[in-house]
């Protein structure tokens, strides 16, 4: 499963917020800096 694209897709739909991202870095689906390219991004 690409984490990354699912994460980023719910975020960029504002269904996620980056406190749900940093979520998934927790349970490491995805890197810190993947978070913060989600995060910078919008």
């Amino acid at each position: 499963m690409d984490w990354y694209a699912l994460v980023k897709r719910h975020y960029d739909a504002d269904r996620y917020n980056a406190a749900d991202v940093q979520v998934f870095v927790d349970a490491k689906k995805i890197t810190a800096e993947q978070a913060a390219k989600i995060i910078d991004a919008k």
